[in-house]
């Protein structure tokens, strides 16, 4: 095992070597599973929904909530989560930029009141702006009823059954993607 480990270290030098190496080495070790036979672990509708930007826990699957919206450019079915099937829509703004958004019922962001009733995608709904607490990269949008205050508590926006928030896809990742992204050395896992 020693010398198939050294053998690796040194071929990752030579990107050219490195391919040929690795089936080698599946060859020397047939005893060892590769990554491509074990299992894959099935993703439940509870995986964390992360900020693609730092990694920050945004919200849960089980925080998907889909909000209809007859001015969306279209709409369609995407199996992310947990297998589960959920609503992408596509909205541009006055400024021409699109954007596909996922709604959640609950997330964990900054919300940066007054809200604003003018070109708002959802009719009858008030947006403000809705970044990453931790990096304060824009990850969507939330949205309130226009009947209420432009600014209200951040208790009153989370509490209610009216409110919610629309998310962009490319901002956001799922952790269990963001954990196949990586790969831990064999010597480190027992």
């Amino acid at each position: 095992m020693r010398f198939s480990l050294l053998l690796l270290l040194g071929a990752q030098r030579n990107n050219l070597l490195f391919p040929l190496i690795c089936s080698a080495l599946l060859f020397l070790h047939p005893s060892e599973p590769c990554d491509a036979e074990r299992p894959e672990s099935g993703t439940s509708p509870d995986t964390l929904i992360l900020c693609r930007a730092c990694g920050h826990e945004v919200a849960r699957g089980t925080d998907i909530h889909f909000v209809p919206s007859r001015l969306a450019l279209s709409s369609r079915n995407d199996t992310s989560v947990g297998g589960r099937r959920i609503h992408v829509q596509l909205f541009e703004n006055p400024h021409g930029y699109q954007f596909e958004v996922i709604t959640f019922r609950r997330a964990d962001v900054m919300k940066h009141w007054p809200a604003d009733r003018h070109f708002s995608w959802y009719p009858g709904y008030s947006w403000t702006m809705a970044t990453c607490p931790r990096c304060k990269t824009h990850l969507g949008w939330a949205f309130q009823p226009s009947s209420w205050p432009d600014t209200i508590t951040n208790s009153k926006f989370e509490e209610s059954e009216s409110t919610f928030f629309a998310l962009i896809t490319n901002r956001i990742l799922r952790e269990d993607f963001a954990s196949s992204l990586l790969m831990t050395p064999k010597s480190f896992t027992s």
